[in-house]
Protein backbone atom coordinates (compact mmCIF):
# COMPACT_ATOMS: atom_id res chain seq x y z
CA UNK A 1 0.00 0.00 0.00
CA UNK A 2 1.30 3.07 -1.13
CA UNK A 3 2.26 5.75 2.00
CA UNK A 4 2.67 8.90 -0.32
CA UNK A 5 0.81 11.74 0.64
CA UNK A 6 -1.22 14.46 -1.43
CA UNK A 7 0.90 17.27 -1.80
CA UNK A 8 -1.00 20.48 -1.33
CA UNK A 9 -0.18 24.17 -2.74
CA UNK A 10 0.30 26.92 -0.44
CA UNK A 11 -0.88 30.11 -2.15
CA UNK A 12 0.12 33.00 0.19
CA UNK A 13 -1.85 36.29 -0.92
CA UNK A 14 -0.63 38.43 2.10
CA UNK A 15 0.74 41.14 -0.67
CA UNK A 16 -2.38 41.24 -2.45
CA UNK A 17 -5.17 40.19 -0.08
CA UNK A 18 -3.49 40.32 3.29
CA UNK A 19 -2.55 44.20 2.22
CA UNK A 20 -6.40 45.05 1.83
CA UNK A 21 -6.61 45.18 5.29
CA UNK A 22 -6.70 48.17 7.34
CA UNK A 23 -3.50 49.86 7.97
CA UNK A 24 -1.70 46.94 6.26
CA UNK A 25 -0.72 48.38 2.80
CA UNK A 26 3.21 48.54 2.02
CA UNK A 27 5.00 50.00 -0.66
CA UNK A 28 7.41 48.25 -2.83
CA UNK A 29 10.99 47.95 -1.07
CA UNK A 30 8.38 46.44 1.42
CA UNK A 31 6.43 43.87 -0.42
CA UNK A 32 10.35 42.99 -2.29
CA UNK A 33 11.07 42.00 0.90
CA UNK A 34 7.93 39.95 2.19
CA UNK A 35 8.06 38.41 -1.24
CA UNK A 36 11.70 37.25 -0.23
CA UNK A 37 10.68 36.05 3.29
CA UNK A 38 7.71 33.79 1.54
CA UNK A 39 10.08 32.40 -1.19
CA UNK A 40 12.71 31.24 2.08
CA UNK A 41 9.25 29.95 3.92
CA UNK A 42 8.43 27.75 0.84
CA UNK A 43 5.24 28.97 -0.73
CA UNK A 44 4.44 27.56 -3.70
CA UNK A 45 2.48 30.89 -4.95
CA UNK A 46 2.96 34.26 -4.11
CA UNK A 47 0.51 36.39 -5.21
CA UNK A 48 1.97 39.85 -5.71
CA UNK A 49 -0.96 42.51 -5.83
CA UNK A 50 -3.71 43.74 -8.07
CA UNK A 51 -1.41 45.76 -11.12
CA UNK A 52 -4.42 48.03 -12.48
CA UNK A 53 -5.26 49.27 -8.81
CA UNK A 54 -1.88 51.47 -8.77
CA UNK A 55 1.15 52.72 -10.70
CA UNK A 56 2.88 51.61 -7.32
CA UNK A 57 1.51 48.06 -7.25
CA UNK A 58 2.15 47.61 -10.58
CA UNK A 59 5.98 48.46 -10.08
CA UNK A 60 5.71 46.27 -6.80
CA UNK A 61 4.47 43.18 -8.71
CA UNK A 62 7.18 43.98 -11.46
CA UNK A 63 9.51 44.08 -9.11
CA UNK A 64 8.98 40.91 -7.20
CA UNK A 65 8.41 39.20 -10.53
CA UNK A 66 11.92 40.02 -11.86
CA UNK A 67 13.82 39.26 -8.76
CA UNK A 68 11.41 35.77 -7.02
CA UNK A 69 12.53 33.25 -9.53
CA UNK A 70 11.75 29.79 -7.58
CA UNK A 71 7.76 30.09 -7.18
CA UNK A 72 5.26 31.05 -9.57
CA UNK A 73 4.14 34.74 -9.55
CA UNK A 74 0.55 35.74 -9.33
CA UNK A 75 -0.97 39.02 -9.96
CA UNK A 76 -4.73 39.44 -9.78
CA UNK A 77 -7.52 41.02 -12.72
CA UNK A 78 -10.75 41.34 -13.31
CA UNK A 79 -12.27 39.81 -15.84
CA UNK A 80 -11.81 42.26 -18.18
CA UNK A 81 -9.02 43.18 -21.07
CA UNK A 82 -7.57 46.54 -19.79
CA UNK A 83 -6.84 44.58 -15.93
CA UNK A 84 -5.95 41.41 -17.68
CA UNK A 85 -3.19 43.29 -20.00
CA UNK A 86 -2.19 45.05 -16.81
CA UNK A 87 -1.21 42.25 -15.16
CA UNK A 88 -0.06 40.55 -17.45
CA UNK A 89 2.19 43.90 -18.31
CA UNK A 90 3.85 43.21 -14.82
CA UNK A 91 4.63 39.38 -14.66
CA UNK A 92 6.18 39.19 -18.59
CA UNK A 93 8.97 38.75 -16.44
CA UNK A 94 8.38 36.00 -13.90
CA UNK A 95 10.02 32.80 -14.33
CA UNK A 96 6.73 31.55 -13.62
CA UNK A 97 3.66 33.56 -14.11
CA UNK A 98 -0.11 33.25 -13.43
CA UNK A 99 -2.99 35.58 -14.06
CA UNK A 100 -5.68 35.45 -11.49
CA UNK A 101 -9.04 36.41 -12.89
CA UNK A 102 -12.61 37.24 -10.94
CA UNK A 103 -15.75 38.10 -11.13
CA UNK A 104 -18.48 37.82 -8.79
CA UNK A 105 -21.24 35.10 -9.29
CA UNK A 106 -23.93 35.33 -6.66
CA UNK A 107 -26.93 37.25 -7.60
CA UNK A 108 -26.60 39.64 -5.48
CA UNK A 109 -23.50 40.59 -6.57
CA UNK A 110 -24.87 40.12 -10.00
CA UNK A 111 -27.66 42.32 -9.22
CA UNK A 112 -26.34 45.31 -7.24
CA UNK A 113 -22.46 45.46 -8.05
CA UNK A 114 -22.36 44.44 -11.08
CA UNK A 115 -25.86 44.82 -12.70
CA UNK A 116 -25.49 42.02 -15.37
CA UNK A 117 -27.94 38.43 -15.96
CA UNK A 118 -25.97 35.41 -15.62
CA UNK A 119 -25.66 34.71 -18.98
CA UNK A 120 -23.45 37.98 -19.49
CA UNK A 121 -22.12 36.52 -15.89
CA UNK A 122 -20.94 33.57 -18.06
CA UNK A 123 -20.10 34.81 -21.24
CA UNK A 124 -17.71 37.57 -19.75
CA UNK A 125 -16.11 34.58 -17.26
CA UNK A 126 -15.28 32.64 -20.29
CA UNK A 127 -13.78 35.17 -22.92
CA UNK A 128 -11.45 36.74 -19.96
CA UNK A 129 -9.98 33.59 -19.58
CA UNK A 130 -9.84 32.95 -22.83
CA UNK A 131 -8.03 36.00 -23.12
CA UNK A 132 -5.62 35.53 -20.04
CA UNK A 133 -4.85 32.25 -21.79
CA UNK A 134 -3.69 33.93 -24.70
CA UNK A 135 -0.98 36.04 -22.92
CA UNK A 136 -0.09 33.27 -20.14
CA UNK A 137 -0.48 29.37 -20.18
CA UNK A 138 -1.00 29.60 -16.04
CA UNK A 139 -4.62 31.00 -15.50
CA UNK A 140 -6.53 30.74 -12.46
CA UNK A 141 -10.22 31.75 -12.09
CA UNK A 142 -12.28 33.07 -9.20
CA UNK A 143 -16.10 33.08 -9.04
CA UNK A 144 -16.42 35.49 -6.35
CA UNK A 145 -18.71 34.92 -3.38
CA UNK A 146 -19.13 31.49 -4.63
CA UNK A 147 -20.47 29.86 -1.27
CA UNK A 148 -23.27 32.42 -2.37
CA UNK A 149 -23.93 31.49 -5.77
CA UNK A 150 -26.64 28.94 -6.32
CA UNK A 151 -24.77 25.75 -7.46
CA UNK A 152 -25.90 24.72 -10.66
CA UNK A 153 -25.24 28.02 -11.64
CA UNK A 154 -21.76 28.14 -10.59
CA UNK A 155 -21.05 24.93 -12.32
CA UNK A 156 -22.03 26.35 -15.27
CA UNK A 157 -19.83 29.27 -15.00
CA UNK A 158 -16.94 26.45 -13.92
CA UNK A 159 -17.79 24.37 -16.98
CA UNK A 160 -17.47 27.99 -19.40
CA UNK A 161 -13.80 28.61 -17.50
CA UNK A 162 -12.16 24.96 -17.83
CA UNK A 163 -13.34 25.17 -21.76
CA UNK A 164 -11.77 28.61 -21.87
CA UNK A 165 -8.68 27.01 -20.69
CA UNK A 166 -8.23 27.59 -16.93
CA UNK A 167 -5.50 25.78 -15.17
CA UNK A 168 -6.90 26.43 -11.24
CA UNK A 169 -10.40 26.83 -10.44
CA UNK A 170 -10.86 28.84 -6.87
CA UNK A 171 -13.61 28.60 -4.74
CA UNK A 172 -13.65 31.57 -2.60
CA UNK A 173 -15.83 32.05 0.58
CA UNK A 174 -15.32 35.69 -0.14
CA UNK A 175 -17.35 36.66 3.14
CA UNK A 176 -16.98 33.71 5.41
CA UNK A 177 -19.91 32.76 5.30
CA UNK A 178 -19.90 29.08 4.38
CA UNK A 179 -19.24 26.12 7.74
CA UNK A 180 -17.32 23.27 7.21
CA UNK A 181 -19.39 20.71 6.13
CA UNK A 182 -20.97 23.17 3.60
CA UNK A 183 -18.06 24.29 2.79
CA UNK A 184 -16.67 20.10 2.17
CA UNK A 185 -20.17 19.21 -0.04
CA UNK A 186 -19.82 22.19 -2.25
CA UNK A 187 -16.01 21.10 -3.31
CA UNK A 188 -17.59 17.84 -3.67
CA UNK A 189 -20.23 19.09 -6.08
CA UNK A 190 -18.15 20.65 -8.00
CA UNK A 191 -15.25 17.91 -8.89
CA UNK A 192 -18.43 15.28 -9.10
CA UNK A 193 -20.01 17.67 -12.14
CA UNK A 194 -17.72 20.31 -13.29
CA UNK A 195 -16.64 18.78 -16.72
CA UNK A 196 -12.42 18.25 -17.50
CA UNK A 197 -12.31 18.78 -13.48
CA UNK A 198 -9.70 15.98 -13.70
CA UNK A 199 -7.58 18.66 -15.72
CA UNK A 200 -7.42 21.75 -13.52
CA UNK A 201 -6.62 22.53 -9.57
CA UNK A 202 -9.13 23.62 -7.25
CA UNK A 203 -8.47 25.83 -4.59
CA UNK A 204 -9.90 27.40 -1.83
CA UNK A 205 -9.75 30.60 -0.53
CA UNK A 206 -11.37 30.95 3.09
CA UNK A 207 -12.24 34.03 5.04
CA UNK A 208 -12.33 34.52 8.78
CA UNK A 209 -15.80 36.66 9.35
CA UNK A 210 -17.40 33.73 11.53
CA UNK A 211 -14.06 32.15 12.63
CA UNK A 212 -14.31 29.25 10.39
CA UNK A 213 -11.34 30.06 8.07
CA UNK A 214 -9.00 27.82 8.60
CA UNK A 215 -11.47 25.01 9.02
CA UNK A 216 -13.50 25.43 6.01
CA UNK A 217 -9.91 25.55 4.83
CA UNK A 218 -8.96 22.07 5.98
CA UNK A 219 -12.39 20.75 4.89
CA UNK A 220 -11.65 21.85 1.58
CA UNK A 221 -8.51 19.94 1.59
CA UNK A 222 -10.36 16.67 2.74
CA UNK A 223 -12.82 17.14 -0.03
CA UNK A 224 -10.44 16.76 -2.85
CA UNK A 225 -9.29 20.54 -3.14
CA UNK A 226 -5.22 20.52 -3.73
CA UNK A 227 -4.07 24.79 -3.30
CA UNK A 228 -5.13 26.56 -0.31
CA UNK A 229 -4.99 30.33 -0.50
CA UNK A 230 -4.18 32.16 3.11
CA UNK A 231 -2.19 35.03 4.27
CA UNK A 232 0.32 34.95 7.09
CA UNK A 233 -1.04 35.90 10.52
CA UNK A 234 -4.25 35.40 8.77
CA UNK A 235 -4.53 39.32 7.66
CA UNK A 236 -6.78 40.15 4.90
CA UNK A 237 -10.06 42.33 4.60
CA UNK A 238 -12.25 42.46 7.45
CA UNK A 239 -11.65 39.38 9.98
CA UNK A 240 -9.10 38.35 7.80
CA UNK A 241 -7.82 35.01 5.78
CA UNK A 242 -7.10 31.67 6.94
CA UNK A 243 -3.98 31.62 8.66
CA UNK A 244 -1.20 29.82 6.72
CA UNK A 245 0.78 28.99 10.09
CA UNK A 246 -2.26 27.43 11.22
CA UNK A 247 -3.44 25.19 8.02
CA UNK A 248 0.27 23.98 7.62
CA UNK A 249 1.19 23.14 11.07
CA UNK A 250 -2.24 21.67 11.46
CA UNK A 251 -1.55 19.39 9.06
CA UNK A 252 2.04 18.94 10.17
CA UNK A 253 1.15 18.16 13.67
CA UNK A 254 -2.40 15.86 12.73
CA UNK A 255 -1.12 14.02 9.96
CA UNK A 256 -3.42 10.80 11.21
CA UNK A 257 -6.56 13.38 10.26
CA UNK A 258 -4.67 15.42 7.69
CA UNK A 259 -2.49 13.00 5.73
CA UNK A 260 -0.54 16.15 3.46
CA UNK A 261 2.66 17.34 2.80
CA UNK A 262 3.79 21.47 1.85
CA UNK A 263 6.69 22.36 0.74
CA UNK A 264 6.45 25.19 3.35
CA UNK A 265 9.76 25.05 5.80
CA UNK A 266 8.22 25.79 9.11
CA UNK A 267 11.15 26.91 10.81
CA UNK A 268 10.54 30.00 8.85
CA UNK A 269 7.11 31.18 9.94
CA UNK A 270 8.20 32.98 13.45
CA UNK A 271 9.89 34.98 11.21
CA UNK A 272 7.62 35.66 8.36
CA UNK A 273 5.16 36.60 11.01
CA UNK A 274 7.37 38.96 12.33
CA UNK A 275 8.60 40.70 9.66
CA UNK A 276 5.05 41.30 8.31
CA UNK A 277 4.35 42.69 11.92
CA UNK A 278 7.65 44.96 11.32
CA UNK A 279 6.16 46.25 8.16
CA UNK A 280 3.25 46.61 8.95
CA UNK A 281 3.01 48.18 12.31
CA UNK A 282 0.56 46.07 13.16
CA UNK A 283 1.74 43.46 16.12
CA UNK A 284 0.35 39.93 16.37
CA UNK A 285 -2.27 39.11 18.61
CA UNK A 286 -0.73 37.64 22.05
CA UNK A 287 -3.26 34.69 21.78
CA UNK A 288 -2.82 33.72 18.02
CA UNK A 289 -1.93 30.35 17.43
CA UNK A 290 1.65 29.52 16.63
CA UNK A 291 2.69 32.98 15.66
CA UNK A 292 1.26 34.95 19.04
CA UNK A 293 3.68 35.93 22.06
CA UNK A 294 1.75 33.66 24.21
CA UNK A 295 1.77 30.72 21.66
CA UNK A 296 4.39 29.06 24.08
CA UNK A 297 4.13 30.89 27.26
CA UNK A 298 3.13 29.11 30.05
CA UNK A 299 2.00 30.80 33.35
CA UNK A 300 0.20 28.46 35.58
CA UNK A 301 2.03 26.42 38.30
CA UNK A 302 0.80 23.21 37.12
CA UNK A 303 1.83 23.71 32.99
CA UNK A 304 5.24 25.38 33.90
CA UNK A 305 6.00 21.99 35.78
CA UNK A 306 4.77 19.95 33.49
CA UNK A 307 7.09 21.84 30.56
CA UNK A 308 10.43 21.54 32.93
CA UNK A 309 9.78 17.94 33.00
CA UNK A 310 8.61 17.33 29.21
CA UNK A 311 7.51 20.28 27.29
CA UNK A 312 5.02 17.42 25.35
CA UNK A 313 3.19 17.47 28.68
CA UNK A 314 1.50 21.04 27.75
CA UNK A 315 2.87 21.57 24.07
CA UNK A 316 1.63 19.41 20.94
CA UNK A 317 4.50 20.99 18.66
CA UNK A 318 8.25 22.20 19.95
CA UNK A 319 9.12 26.19 19.53
CA UNK A 320 11.72 25.71 17.05
CA UNK A 321 9.96 23.49 14.84
CA UNK A 322 8.13 26.88 13.68
CA UNK A 323 11.03 29.08 14.32
CA UNK A 324 9.96 30.55 18.02
CA UNK A 325 13.28 30.83 19.51
CA UNK A 326 11.92 28.86 23.12
CA UNK A 327 9.24 28.17 25.29
CA UNK A 328 8.79 31.06 27.84
CA UNK A 329 8.06 30.82 31.69
CA UNK A 330 6.04 33.77 32.86
CA UNK A 331 6.29 34.09 36.43
CA UNK A 332 3.33 35.43 37.76
CA UNK A 333 0.74 34.55 40.60
CA UNK A 334 -0.70 31.30 38.96
CA UNK A 335 3.30 30.07 39.19
CA UNK A 336 4.51 27.10 40.91
CA UNK A 337 7.66 26.67 42.97
CA UNK A 338 9.15 24.79 40.21
CA UNK A 339 9.20 27.45 37.57
CA UNK A 340 10.66 29.79 40.14
CA UNK A 341 13.34 28.08 41.48
CA UNK A 342 14.32 26.82 37.77
CA UNK A 343 14.49 30.69 37.08
CA UNK A 344 16.04 31.54 40.14
CA UNK A 345 18.93 28.41 38.88
CA UNK A 346 18.80 30.16 35.65
CA UNK A 347 20.18 33.50 37.30
CA UNK A 348 22.74 31.98 39.55
CA UNK A 349 20.97 31.24 42.64
CA UNK A 350 20.20 27.79 44.68
CA UNK A 351 17.73 27.87 47.58
CA UNK A 352 17.09 25.46 49.85
CA UNK A 353 13.79 23.79 50.77
CA UNK A 354 13.32 26.63 53.50
CA UNK A 355 14.56 29.40 51.42
CA UNK A 356 12.29 28.88 48.71
CA UNK A 357 9.01 28.44 50.64
CA UNK A 358 10.28 32.09 52.19
CA UNK A 359 10.89 33.63 48.65
CA UNK A 360 7.71 31.86 46.92
CA UNK A 361 5.81 33.39 49.53
CA UNK A 362 6.64 37.02 48.72
CA UNK A 363 6.90 36.38 44.68
CA UNK A 364 3.28 35.54 44.96
CA UNK A 365 2.38 38.89 47.15
CA UNK A 366 4.09 40.47 44.53
CA UNK A 367 2.67 39.05 41.48
CA UNK A 368 -0.56 40.11 42.90
CA UNK A 369 0.59 43.47 42.89
CA UNK A 370 2.99 43.94 39.07
CA UNK A 371 0.92 40.82 37.21
CA UNK A 372 4.27 39.49 35.80
CA UNK A 373 7.52 39.42 37.91
CA UNK A 374 11.09 40.15 35.34
CA UNK A 375 14.32 39.30 36.32
CA UNK A 376 14.94 42.43 37.95
CA UNK A 377 12.17 42.26 40.40
CA UNK A 378 13.40 38.98 41.51
CA UNK A 379 17.08 39.85 42.13
CA UNK A 380 15.41 42.88 44.25
CA UNK A 381 13.31 40.05 46.01
CA UNK A 382 16.30 37.98 46.72
CA UNK A 383 18.25 40.09 48.09
CA UNK A 384 15.37 41.91 50.24
CA UNK A 385 14.53 38.51 51.27
CA UNK A 386 17.78 37.00 52.40
CA UNK A 387 20.01 39.57 53.34
CA UNK A 388 23.40 38.06 54.30
CA UNK A 389 24.34 37.64 58.35
CA UNK A 390 27.69 37.02 59.97
CA UNK A 391 26.76 34.61 61.78
CA UNK A 392 23.66 32.75 59.97
CA UNK A 393 24.53 29.51 57.65
CA UNK A 394 23.78 31.43 53.98
CA UNK A 395 20.04 29.96 52.78
CA UNK A 396 21.40 30.98 49.24
CA UNK A 397 24.56 30.16 47.36
CA UNK A 398 25.33 31.05 43.83
CA UNK A 399 25.54 28.37 41.54
CA UNK A 400 28.79 27.52 40.19
CA UNK A 401 29.53 28.73 36.15
CA UNK A 402 28.89 25.52 34.49
CA UNK A 403 25.58 24.82 36.36
CA UNK A 404 24.64 28.27 35.78
CA UNK A 405 25.00 27.59 31.94
CA UNK A 406 23.38 24.31 32.16
CA UNK A 407 20.05 25.94 33.93
CA UNK A 408 20.06 28.97 31.28
CA UNK A 409 20.06 26.30 29.02
CA UNK A 410 17.97 23.87 30.04
CA UNK A 411 15.23 24.88 28.53
CA UNK A 412 17.06 24.31 24.89
CA UNK A 413 17.16 20.51 25.10
CA UNK A 414 16.81 18.71 22.06
CA UNK A 415 13.30 18.44 20.53
CA UNK A 416 11.76 14.96 20.21
CA UNK A 417 11.45 13.17 16.80
CA UNK A 418 8.27 12.21 17.17
CA UNK A 419 5.46 12.99 20.27
CA UNK A 420 4.05 9.69 20.60
CA UNK A 421 5.31 7.16 21.64
CA UNK A 422 6.91 9.12 24.38
CA UNK A 423 10.91 8.70 24.53
CA UNK A 424 12.35 8.23 27.94
CA UNK A 425 11.28 10.98 30.37
CA UNK A 426 14.45 13.34 31.09
CA UNK A 427 14.61 16.90 33.54
CA UNK A 428 15.77 19.67 32.03
CA UNK A 429 18.97 19.11 32.17
CA UNK A 430 18.55 15.94 30.37
CA UNK A 431 19.64 13.26 32.79
CA UNK A 432 16.88 10.36 33.00
CA UNK A 433 13.97 11.09 35.76
CA UNK A 434 13.25 7.97 38.33
CA UNK A 435 10.66 5.89 37.89
CA UNK A 436 9.05 7.71 40.91
CA UNK A 437 10.14 11.26 41.13
CA UNK A 438 9.83 12.87 44.41
CA UNK A 439 6.71 14.64 44.77
CA UNK A 440 6.81 17.26 47.69
CA UNK A 441 6.60 20.26 45.06
CA UNK A 442 4.07 19.19 42.94
CA UNK A 443 0.87 18.90 44.69
CA UNK A 444 2.05 22.22 45.75
CA UNK A 445 2.15 23.19 42.13
CA UNK A 446 -0.89 21.27 41.35
CA UNK A 447 -3.11 23.78 43.94
CA UNK A 448 -1.32 26.69 42.62
CA UNK A 449 -1.89 26.33 38.75
CA UNK A 450 -5.93 25.21 39.25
Amino acid sequence: MSTERARITVFDTTLRDGEQSPGCSMHRQEKLRMAQQLDRLGVDVIEAGFPISSDGDFEAVRAIAAVIRRPIIAALARACRPDIERAWDALRDAARPRIHVFLATSDIHLQYKLRMTRDECVAQAREAVRFAKSLCDDVEFSPEDATRTEPDFLCRVLDAVVEAGATTLNIPDTVGYTMPTEFGELITTIRQRVKGIEKVTISAHCHNDLGMGVANALTAILAGARQVECTINGIGERAGNAALEEIVMAMRVRPDRYPFETGVVSEQIFAASQLLSEITTVPVQPNKAITGRNAFAHEAGIHQDGVLKNPLTYEIMTPKSVGVPDSKLVLGKHSGRHALGMRCEQLGYQFDRRALDDIYRRFVRLADKIKHVEDHHLLELIRDTHKPSGSATPLIEPLSAAATAAAATAVSSPETPKPFPLATQTNTFGAPLPAQAESHHEQEDYLWGV
